[in-house]
């Protein structure tokens, strides 16, 4: 009865893949991201547009994301609405985030949260990641810029294949270029650097480096130091519970059997939250 992920790139037609995973939105009035389908009442929806001018290999690039994010069906993850492919632009719909990226968010609101709060969002974001992972779906680019926070301040993980399809020629140096693509280095777990070994446990890596974004309210990690000594761990960030910085030193073991799963983090979190005493700083 266990549900896996299926990649859109083991068939031999996209659009068989977005056919079965994505639903095709016929009648869609879709302008200033209000969605109309017959019989529902009107939302609101963020559209992702693919712009004029691109290959093939392109739009099939971009609804694999549509396809991936079909198979999904969690409060923490971020849902499709559909897609509009029988017409260009080639759109994806989906559910309209208030808040934007919690990245930003995080640096617009600095200090505006109890720790309790932060918790939250990490507990949410955790949950999202268990779902992913009980789906055997790897996300390799977790980071706060990738996870969407509604008008509730519920979390949710976006961004399904977007990044692991960047250009070699693109100048985001937030992904450097290594063997096969490009990857967000300070996000990632050194396995997956040095052997381009993904797994839920090198997520769990990056979802460590994730607290620490939300603890810190959106710092960049590392700072500006340009080149990563193996064994250095971020130091907790200030007004940083203990506890929580113990939880982002669990991710941060460099043997990945040795990281928690995300299903033990939800329940660290759990713990934390059921008893916020733990949650002053020591």
């Amino acid at each position: 009865g266990t549900k896996l992920y299926i990649d859109p790139f083991t068939y031999e037609d996209p659009n068989e893949a977005v056919r079965e995973f994505a639903k095709e939105i016929d009648f869609g009035e879709v302008c200033r991201g209000r969605l109309k389908v017959p019989g529902k009442k009107e939302s609101c929806v963020a559209i992702k547009t693919l712009k004029g001018g691109y290959t093939e290999r392109q739009r099939r690039e971009f609804l694999s994301e549509a396809s991936i994010m079909g198979q999904f069906e969690h409060p923490n993850i971020i849902r499709l609405e559909g897609v509009v492919t029988s017409s260009t632009p080639v759109m994806i719909l989906t559910e309209f985030m208030e808040n934007g990226a919690l990245d930003s968010f995080l640096r617009l609101n600095e200090g505006q949260f109890a720790p309790i709060q932060l918790v939250g969002m990490l507990r949410g974001i955790a949950s999202g990641m268990r779902y992913l992972a009980e789906m055997s779906y790897v996300h390799r680019d977790l980071a706060a810029r990738n996870i969407l926070v509604n008008c509730n301040l519920v979390c949710k993980v976006s961004d399904f294949g977007l990044s692991r399809f960047l250009e070699e020629n693109s100048s985001d140096p937030t992904y450097t270029s290594s063997l096969g693509g490009k990857i967000p280095i300070r996000w990632t777990a050194p396995e997956a650097i040095a052997f381009r070994k993904f797994t839920s446990a090198s997520d769990a890596w990056s979802y460590g480096i994730v607290m620490w974004e939300v603890m810190s309210f959106g710092e960049r990690p590392y700072w500006d130091m340009s080149n990563q000594d193996q064994d250095y761990r971020l130091p907790p960030p200030p007004a940083c519970p203990t506890a929580l910085h113990q939880l982002m030193l669990d991710c941060w073991q460099k043997e990945r059997s040795s990281r928690p799963r995300f299903a033990q983090l939800v329940s660290s979190l759990d713990k934390l939250i059921r008893n916020p005493a733990s949650l002053p700083v020591t």
